[in-house]
């Protein structure tokens, strides 16, 4: 069965480790929205149309309106009103069989915010540079919320996997960059982030309690840098070191992906970690504070 074109409720039980929280990592949920219903000036149309924006994913390419409506939670005919706004400005379009998908005008948004961006800008010839040396990929992601968001890759890279290319958001807490940067959250934030964390198994090597999350970034604290063996795809492997501004403050993670074989944690600290950071060093003295 093409689950593209599977009913809502179909497509969350095709996979027993799938869930819609745990493979559109950047949809919207209702209850986001109905935490601001006492705001005067939040405008919930607009939160809606973001939230339907967002949730035509690359996990369901084409979705119906009641598809949307099941993975946003907004009622159905808001669902319809805000798709059909976006058909029309052009954002989205509809096939033969009613059901809806982006266009490339959503890439402006992107665009945007990457060729405006200090951090992204800053760090692809520094990317490049690395991954040449180290003869792998190599990316950069920054924390947003309680995921990470890939926003440059070195050119050079030979990523299989659509999950790391630019623009994807990873869950923080089975990421090697998202365990080095919520190594440096303060306490209060890391705890609450911990809390209300939903934890999804997609492998076996996967942490799924607060504890063990806890204890993965207490390592990657001490050590100074974090190593992720098939946490998120069998047989991909990565090591991740911080990124600090001019001003201390850290910004932004920078790992090596090794695909298609494993490494252990020693050989990848070993052969990498020197020069990613001093890649890290050279990237955060060209950010202000």
């Amino acid at each position: 069965m093409d689950t593209s074109e599977a009913p809502a409720d179909t497509v969350a039980s095709a996979n027993p480790r799938a869930s819609p929280a745990a493979t559109d990592h950047h949809a919207l949920p209702a209850e986001t929205i109905d935490r601001h219903g006492e705001d005067p000036d939040f405008v919930t149309a607009l939160a809606r149309g973001l939230a339907v924006l967002l949730s035509l994913s690359d996990k369901r390419r084409h979705m119906s309106i009641a598809q949307v409506a099941h993975l946003t939670g907004i009622p159905r005919a808001a669902a319809r009103r805000s798709l059909h706004t976006l058909a029309k400005l052009g954002f989205v379009a509809v096939d033969d069989a009613r059901r809806f998908y982006l266009r490339p005008r959503v890439l402006s948004f992107s665009h945007a915010y990457l060729s405006s961006s200090p951090v992204a800008v800053a760090a692809q010839p520094i990317l490049d540079r690395l991954g040449e040396s180290l003869h792998e990929a190599c990316s950069l992601a920054m924390l947003d919320g309680d995921e990470i968001v890939y926003v440059a890759r070195s050119t050079t890279s030979r990523i299989m996997s659509p999950a790391l290319n630019v623009g994807r958001r990873l869950p923080a807490y089975c990421t090697s960059i998202g365990h080095v940067l919520l190594a440096h959250l303060p306490p209060e934030d890391l705890d609450a982030y911990l809390a209300r964390a939903r934890f999804h198994p997609y492998t076996e090597h996967t942490p799924t309690t607060p504890a063990r999350v806890r204890a993965i970034v207490k390592a990657a604290h001490d050590k100074g840098y974090a190593f992720a063996s098939q946490l998120m795809e069998p047989r991909l492997c990565t090591l991740a070191v911080p990124v600090r501004d001019a001003g201390g403050h850290y910004v932004a993670g920078i790992n090596v992906i090794v695909q298609g074989r494993l490494m252990s944690d020693a050989e990848m600290a070993e052969r990498y970690l020197r020069p990613m950071q001093q890649a890290a060093l050279e990237l955060g003295a060209l950010l202000l504070p």
